[in-house]
């Protein structure tokens, strides 16, 4: 008999429409069931016309301690478990967040904003990871060698214990998937910390994983705001941290961490340049550069906030200015593939504005494409729109500041080395793009642009598996320890543990092994 889909020892998803979602307050999700919290609920609005769409519970110090409490107790057993059983459960999940995509993106237009088709790539990258997660069985074994004669070295990797997560609003599902699969199938019991403006699609998520067989106590989520962070980093059970949020904050809980001597990786905000060099593809660059800052509303820590033209004999600016302007002013409001959506919430959209004002009134930058003028005396949501800006004072903070929606700085250079020292010169440190047809200029900027993640004619140059995620350490990018996702993540939510192992000759009399010399060997000598 034919397989439909799957196989049928899976549990069969069962879809909810978005407004099943709205009629229940988002409580947390502790020890397998969903709870109640003490603090006044919180109400989540919608980013396309700023009504209220739900409720979320706002939760205490006593009732983060009762998750971390659950996430505890259920350790023991879920990491004696092998690594292939773990792996097991969470391929039922990969396959409850592919059959539920369609709803999934649903929510995240909802509560975040993003057009369906990036809501749709939101809820794929995040199931990517999940994949990953599913082959570490194959990838995230140790070794075993012959050190010395009858001696041998192996190490295994060992789960932490409880580990916290704490996730931003900007990618409901993919960011909290950058760390929770990893953690799970390694053996860790997660407590996460939803961003309290999109609640709902965690709440659904946890739901999927229920019906996908991760033990009660495994996974939990608590809602709420900073005391929820600092009663999750101040707990001594909780081994590990990692955030993705703004850099003030990501500096604050790695230094908090790291008083308590626990692991953290916090990453913070960006500044992102992509520098156009003489020989650039007009096109092909212009097509790049607007899909960059303009995409998700410019609301990722990926997207281009500042391009330097290389322009040494005033043939190459306008015209690539050009061509990004005629793009970007092609783009239209709304969340249908292809539009612009709302920017989160009105502190967003008033920060947005003021430093297009700040640098238009202040630092005399000129606006080739003003998006401001998509907020209507009709509209409510929270909209603005592609907005570029030719600046001429270095000194400006829109060129130095991370903004966080869809505008885009171009300053003119004359040289490569003149647009190096710019982007060297940004506190940030996290991504970077060179835009040329040739080989050695791409090699050239790469090796001396100072990020973690850079592209060549790629201006969202994002790591994929097994490819981890993260900027430069040293910068206001990354605080902690290593890169978040991939390989590194496997490294961040495990111990080495060591075993040197020597079986003596009286072990066995019907085996004798040949005597080796082995100067280096000091067992059983003074």
């Amino acid at each position: 008999a034919r397989i439909s889909k799957f196989p049928t020892f899976l549990p069969q998803p069962s879809a909810m429409s978005v407004s099943d979602h709205n009629k229940r307050t988002v409580t947390n999700f502790v020890n397998g069931k969903f709870e109640d919290a003490a603090g006044a609920d919180i109400p989540v609005t919608s980013p396309a016309d700023s009504k209220e769409i739900t409720k979320v519970v706002s939760s205490t110090e006593a009732d983060t301690q009762r998750a971390i409490d659950a996430a505890n107790q259920a350790f023991p057993d879920w990491s004696s478990k092998t690594m292939k059983f773990r792996a097991a459960i969470m391929m039922k999940f990969h396959y409850l967040i592919r059959e539920h995509a369609d709803e999934l993106a649903d929510l995240i237009v909802l509560e975040n904003g993003k057009n369906k088709a990036e809501a749709l790539a939101d809820v794929a990258k995040g199931n990517e990871t999940v994949e990953y997660a599913c082959s570490l069985p194959q990838v995230a074994q140790g070794k075993i060698l012959e050190v010395s004669g009858g001696i041998h070295c192996r190490d295994e990797r060992v789960p932490l214990g409880v580990v916290a997560c704490v996730v931003p609003f900007n990618f409901p599902l993919m960011v909290p998937m950058w760390t929770t699969p990893i953690a799970l199938v390694m053996g860790n019991c997660v407590v996460l910390k939803p961003s309290e403006k999109v609640p709902l699609t965690m709440r659904r998520v946890c739901e999927l994983m229920q019906q996908a067989g991760f033990p009660a106590g495994v996974f939990n989520t608590v809602n709420g705001t900073a005391a929820v962070v600092n009663a999750l980093i101040d707990s001594p059970v909780v081994r590990a941290v990692t955030f993705v949020g703004s850099s003030k904050v990501a500096e604050l809980v790695a230094t908090r961490c790291h008083k308590l001597h626990k692991r953290v990786v916090s990453l913070g905000g960006a500044k992102n340049h992509l520098v156009a060099l003489p020989d650039a593809d007009v096109n092909q660059t212009a097509t790049d550069v607007v899909a960059s800052f303009a995409g998700c509303c410019g609301q990722r820590c990926m997207a281009a906030s500042v391009l330097l033209v290389v322009d040494p004999d005033g043939a190459t600016f306008q015209p690539l200015l050009d061509a990004v302007v005629k793009l970007a002013g092609s783009l239209k409001p709304g969340q249908a593939a292809g539009e612009v959506g709302p920017l989160i919430d009105e502190a967003a959209y008033k920060r947005v504005n003021q430093y297009v004002t700040t640098s238009t009134e202040t630092h005399g930058a000129t606006l080739a494409l003003d998006g401001r003028g998509w907020q209507t005396a009709d509209q409510t949501g929270f909209y603005v729109g592609p907005t570029v800006m030719v600046h001429s004072d270095k000194q400006d903070p829109s060129l130095h500041e991370e903004i966080f929606g869809p505008v885009l700085s171009v300053f003119r250079v004359s040289t490569p080395e003149e647009a190096l020292e710019i982007e060297n010169a940004n506190p940030y440190g996290n991504a970077a793009c060179v835009y040329t047809r040739s080989g050695g200029a791409a090699e050239y900027m790469v090796s001396r642009f100072r990020a973690g993640m850079l592209g060549v004619n790629v201006g969202i140059p994002v790591p994929r598996e097994p490819f981890s995620f993260g900027g430069l350490y040293g910068t206001q990018s990354k605080y902690g320890d290593g890169d978040i996702t991939g390989d590194a993540a496997i490294e961040f939510f495990s111990t080495r543990r060591k075993v040197t192992v020597r079986w003596g000759e009286g072990a066995s009399t019907a085996f004798k092994r040949p005597k080796v010399e082995d100067a280096a060997n000091f067992n059983g000598k003074v």
